[in-house]
């Protein structure tokens, strides 16, 4: 009995977080925004809802299909959500004109494709 409801709250909480990133999804301003709500809340969502049907079935094959799927998304999620910003900007998508942070502005070369890396000055270097 209190395996089902410890599965039904990881479960339910899950599929909140993936609501969440859903919303975020739809009402945040831009591509980089959004890719933050659906990367973050989404492996975590997916991970909290497999955790649950590993508790559900109490099978250790499934305990551990549910670990490296996990593992695989937590691998693989943050690399292509990075990949996918990184391209967003190197097609000069538009930011929110309210971002306060841009490191990467000068450092690109739109005609040539090419990023230059910022020049350090040997006072800047810190460890």
């Amino acid at each position: 009995m209190m395996k089902e409801w410890i599965a039904a709250l990881l479960l339910v909480t899950g599929a909140l977080v993936l609501l969440f990133a859903a919303i975020g999804i739809l009402r945040f301003p831009d591509l980089y925004a959004r890719m933050h709500a659906a990367s973050k809340s989404t492996s975590f969502g997916v991970a909290l809802m497999l955790i649950g049907t590993a508790v559900h079935f109490m099978a250790f094959s499934t305990a551990l299909e549910a670990l490296l799927i996990v593992l695989f998304l937590f691998m693989t999620i943050p690399i292509s959500a990075h990949m996918l910003a990184r391209a967003g900007y190197f097609l000069n998508v538009p930011m929110y004109e309210d971002t306060a942070v841009d490191e990467l502005k000068g450092q690109y070369d739109y005609e040539r494709k090419v990023l230059h890396s910022k020049q350090v000055s040997q006072g800047d270097r810190s460890l």
